[in-house]
């Protein structure tokens, strides 16, 4: 970029758009005035060092650069990117298929008044969510009404890492009547919970997975502030 071309966009173009955009563009998720404001800078200098390129910033005038700015602003574009698929996108946001919130944010109260739970606390919170675990505990119960009393014990001692010995011990059943027992409530489980069960109840959670990336993220950028 010339000198001249410097000069229209610090003296002319600047000024417009620091008076304009904290009126005309609306922040977007966290963003702030003074950030639109550093951004609409940065996009009209690629516009006006483009213009210089094709040799047309004498037939644009500074307005016109401003107005445009303003116009890219205002359809979600900042000076990092315009994607519309990106979760943290501005666009994205504007086509409303993500929002973001502060970790400040409050999500709960409890019932006394005293204590505010916000959305870093929940985040933060490594235990399953309660509608999580209390559908598994339907499901598993109306397995369990479907067995008969000698496989209900034994899944009753597995459970308690007891022996099938020590189960047949208790109502007078051979080892290898509990061994078939056990295999016709493995028959009865794969039935009712899918044959993927062993395969879902190993994997992690996704959102399991993201918490634990960003906070690993966290670290790396604490590290490397120190």
């Amino acid at each position: 970029m010339s000198p001249q071309a410097g000069w229209i966009l610090q003296e002319e173009i600047a000024p417009r758009l620091g008076g304009a955009v904290p009126r005309s563009v609306l922040c977007v998720g966290q963003e702030d005035s003074s950030e639109l404001v550093a951004d609409s800078i940065c996009m009209a200098a690629k516009m006006v060092d483009r213009l210089e390129q094709q040799g047309k910033l004498g037939q644009v005038t500074p307005g016109n650069i401003a107005y445009y700015t303003i116009q890219h602003l205002k359809s979600g574009r900042r000076a990092n990117g315009s994607s519309r698929v990106d979760a943290h996108g501005t666009g994205t946001q504007l086509d409303g298929i993500t929002e973001l919130h502060s970790l400040n944010e409050v999500v709960s109260v409890s019932e006394s008044g005293n204590e505010i739970f916000e959305l870093q606390d929940v985040i933060s919170n490594d235990h399953e969510d309660p509608s999580t675990k209390a559908a598994r505990k339907i499901d598993w119960d109306a397995f369990m009404a479907g067995l008969s009393r000698v496989e209900m014990l034994v899944v009753e001692f597995l459970s308690a890492g007891k022996t099938l010995r020590e189960a047949g011990r208790k109502v007078g059943l051979s080892d290898s009547t509990m061994q078939t027992n056990r295999k016709k409530i493995a028959a009865k489980l794969l039935e009712a919970m899918g044959v993927d069960i062993l395969k879902d109840i190993a994997l992690t959670p996704n959102w399991r997975i993201g918490l634990n990336c960003e906070r690993e993220l966290m670290a790396c950028r604490a590290d490397r502030r120190n």
